[in-house]
């Protein structure tokens, strides 16, 4: 079979690098792909949210299974198009999607199906967000409604900064994607990834992860896309994954089956564990970037049956023989570091030559995906976005592996990027 994968970040490239090695799959495809998914896969330069030029694409390649990656073009509804063309595609509609394109749509839902998560409230008005302040105590959660790049969400320790984000979102500070505000109290505990391959009815849950959102070390400065993870996250141990599975999970696959809008695809549920047990942060309607990476470099078995019964059905009832094939019990300890352009997340400069690359990649469970990369006209590789590698690592254990992944780091020659130096802090220190 052919997989087709929609996209051109980190978290593709590891699906594509994946994909590739299962004995179903003959060709991986990208749309439109990055140097490292080049080297897996011809790809296309098309645009992933280009969504006229995505299905010209797909029906002059006729793929077996599309893949895609990144939320914008499912927010868009390119799942709907290509199902309505007959194609298999992994991903969930555009109105399931919203669980991740609207964040008052999400916050409804978990609202109307008994999901514990925070308590908020959604505005449109400066005053009555101010308003709201009043019955809450700082820090506040402020979230920008749609989506904003991983960037969306500002943590206020103080009323006055509060209120002047407020002003910022509703004035336009992420465009369209906070015309809408939602104002949520702040959860104390520890925060961890949870991943939901599905088919709307059946569902298998592959190891939590833990990703690294603050740009700085010890968390710290401004949130970004993801600056590192690391799988498993020992703060989910079998019984907080029980409860996430049943108070969580299964509630909100059942109440979107019950609303006619079932969830195709990979549920990310991005949980804090406070004292009262898990919460919902957010739920985003992909794999996460860079916990995909961890994750695809981590898993021993076969992705891709778990990938097409997802697409297809089949998935309930059959759960045990999708783990046996992904062989989840055999999971690696797996870390990833991102290698990012000086001033990320802000204002950072395009084209600065990357050397090295092929030297972390062939040392011994290192692997580099690739993000925001790009070849100049004389084939050197150069940096055009803010995250711009993965590196990405196994070991024996999660020291082992956060080790490894920092001794390809060195390996890379790139003066205009940085990385955190604490990638697995929270695990260590357990």
């Amino acid at each position: 079979m052919n997989v087709l994968i929609i996209g051109s970040g980190g978290r593709e490239h590891a699906l594509a690098w994946k994909i590739a090695q299962s004995a179903l799959v003959d060709e991986v495809w990208s749309a439109p792909g990055n140097p490292g998914m080049d080297v897996v896969g011809p790809c296309f330069d098309v645009k992933a949210d280009d969504l006229e030029s995505i299905q010209k694409l797909v029906l002059q390649t006729n793929p077996d299974l599309i893949v895609v990656g990144p939320e914008q073009p499912l927010a868009l509804g390119v799942a709907d198009m290509l199902r309505a063309r007959g194609f298999d595609v992994f991903g969930p509609s555009k109105e399931a999607a919203q669980l991740e394109s609207s964040k008052a749509f999400s916050k409804e839902r978990m609202a109307k199906y008994g999901v514990p998560t925070a308590r908020f409230g959604r505005f449109t008005e400066t005053e009555a967000a101010r308003a709201f302040l009043d019955e809450m105590q700082a820090p506040y959660v402020l979230k920008a409604d749609g989506l904003a790049a991983g960037k969306g969400v500002v943590i206020a320790e103080s009323r006055d900064e509060a209120e002047t984000e407020i002003e910022a979102m509703l004035g336009g500070k992420f465009g369209d994607a906070s015309a809408e505000l939602v104002i949520e109290e702040f959860m104390d505990g520890e925060e961890a990834s949870v991943f939901v391959i599905t088919d709307g009815t059946g569902a298998i849950y592959l190891p939590p992860a833990q990703d690294h959102k603050r740009v700085g070390d010890g968390d710290t400065g401004p949130n970004t896309g993801g600056m590192g993870a690391y799988a498993p996250a020992p703060v989910m141990d079998d019984a907080m994954m029980a409860r996430v599975k049943s108070e969580i999970a299964e509630p909100m696959l059942k109440g979107m089956v019950k609303d006619g809008t079932p969830y195709q695809g990979v549920l990310y549920i991005g949980v804090m564990v406070t004292a009262e047990g898990p919460k919902v942060v957010e739920f985003n309607a992909r794999f996460g970037d860079p916990e995909c990476q961890v994750l695809m470099a981590g898993l021993a078995g076969d992705i891709v049956p778990a990938l097409l019964a997802s697409a297809t059905g089949g998935l309930a009832g059959n759960e045990a023989a999708f783990v046996s094939m992904l062989e989840l019990d055999d999971f690696c300890p797996t870390a990833t570091v991102v290698m990012a352009t000086d001033g990320y997340p802000g204002s950072y400069a395009k084209g600065s030559a990357i050397k090295g690359v092929e030297v972390a990649g062939d040392m011994e469970g290192v692997t580099v995906f690739h993000a925001g990369t790009d070849k100049d006209s004389e084939g050197t590789l150069i940096a055009i976005g803010g995250r711009v590698l993965n590196v990405t690592a196994t070991g024996e254990d999660l020291q082992g592996a956060i080790e490894t992944a920092y001794q390809g780091v060195d390996a890379i020659d790139w003066p205009e990027g940085f990385c955190r130096r604490d990638i697995g802090w929270r695990a260590k220190s357990r």
